[in-house]
């Protein structure tokens, strides 16, 4: 089993493509609904926020694209530049259904086809980035670090577009002086750098104490509101020069793939309450979490400066060594199977769930609401589901019918 479209781990032979983690998800919502329908409680723990908070004075007449959009357009303008640490001279910003439509807009509008774009991150690229960069008919190369950037540089030394993630998807994160590096070092040789900043657009600057997305000279650079620090909805926010905002907006609407502006109220409401203290908060919390879950199951549960881990492939050597059977599943499908007695049997959504396929075979920890881990009852009580979980998951990994229904609620 090889890693394949773009993704960092192999797929697997139940978990086989995107259609696959879309039947899972399916799955995942029966068992939100039996769980609501039966009253018993279910518990945001993937460190997303994607619900559609409103001001609470909002006027029902405003619930209408061209009404929003003409009273509430500007206002989310300056909010999103201020978010983003854009000059309104020289910057502008477009809002798009998701943070993928955002990544895709702009790769289209500045990635000439048959050129090299190279990607530099902490580890890898998220997916997104890797199939908007094929989509838009570019040759992507990934380094990771300045140092093999430069390497790389000097081996193509003319590259249409640079893509820079500051935060990975395994949550490492480029230093300051490297972001820095990478920027001058692409612009030397001609080159746009657009940001990846999905979290590293709050969590750079609050947790790192780093320049915000565009104050690191950056041509573009997009981020999603649903994370870390935000309030949601789960919308794209792209900012950038003007006159590649310009193109980017006019190819988002060309593809349908703008954000409708009656969730301008909610965007205007999220950039307006952010505040940097949230993601500390959220950042101790997953701490704490991360302590509790080392303490029980030992030092295979991995820790960043910002999260906790568990990879793919320690979650299957675990499942092995409470199942004496032969297990023949992936990496992936053995997380996919944790998080779904997770969800079912205590009513935890893990982010697991929310991307589809997920960028890691890990499951992560991250980001964690205090408030939501005192309503589960704490950090104990985090472990004690967990690793009831694992025991569910282990007494099936090895027949992958029943993995199967598990994950798809049918053996077939």
């Amino acid at each position: 089993m090889t890693a394949t479209d773009g993704l960092p781990y192999a797929a697997g032979t139940i978990l086989t493509d995107t259609q696959a983690h879309l039947s899972k998800l399916s799955q995942a919502w029966r068992h939100i609904r039996d769980r609501r329908s039966s009253g018993q409680p279910l518990h945001n723990l993937s460190g997303l926020e994607r619900g559609l908070p409103m001001p609470a004075d909002t006027d029902p007449w405003l619930l209408d694209d061209e009404w929003s959009g003409a009273l509430y357009s500007e206002q989310v303008r300056d909010l999103g530049l201020t978010h983003l640490g854009g000059d309104p001279h020289r910057h502008d910003i477009v809002v798009t259904n998701r943070l993928t439509a955002a990544l895709y807009a702009a790769m289209q509008v500045t990635v000439t086809p048959g050129s090299t774009v190279i990607a530099v991150s902490p580890s890898h690229s998220h997916p997104a980035v890797i199939r908007a960069v094929r989509d838009a008919g570019g040759e992507l190369i990934e380094t990771v670090g300045a140092e093999a950037f430069a390497s790389t540089l000097h081996a193509h030394p003319c590259p249409s577009v640079v893509v820079m993630t500051r935060l990975a998807v395994t949550y490492d994160a480029l230093p300051t002086e490297d972001l820095r590096r990478i920027t001058d070092l692409a612009h030397s040789r001609g080159a746009l750098v657009i940001v990846d900043d999905a979290g590293g657009a709050r969590v750079g600057p609050a947790i790192l104490g780093q320049p915000r997305t565009l104050e690191l000279g950056a041509d573009l650079g997009a981020t999603g509101l649903d994370k870390y620090g935000v309030t949601g909805p789960r919308v794209g926010l792209l900012g950038g020069r003007t006159d590649l905002v310009a193109r980017a907006r006019a190819r988002a609407f060309e593809l349908g793939s703008e954000c409708r502006p009656v969730l301008y109220p909610a965007v205007a409401n999220c950039l307006s309450e952010y505040r940097p203290q949230r993601v500390v908060d959220l950042v101790a919390s997953t701490h704490h979490v991360g302590a509790a879950l080392r303490s029980h199951f030992g030092d295979w549960v991995e820790e960043t400066p910002f999260i906790t881990r568990l990879p793919g492939e320690a979650i299957l050597t675990e499942l092995a060594r409470r199942n004496p059977n032969p297990i023949a599943l992936a990496p992936i499908e053995a997380t996919a199977a944790v998080a779904m007695c997770l969800l079912r049997d205590h009513g935890f959504l893990t982010v697991h769930f929310a991307g589809l396929p997920p960028g890691t075979s890990a499951l992560l920890i991250k980001f964690l609401p205090p408030e939501t881990i005192a309503a589960i009852g704490g950090a104990e009580a985090f472990v004690a589901a967990l690793d009831d979980a694992f025991e569910k998951a282990a007494a099936v990994a090895h027949d992958e019918s029943s993995v199967r229904a598990l994950l798809h609620g049918t053996a077939g």
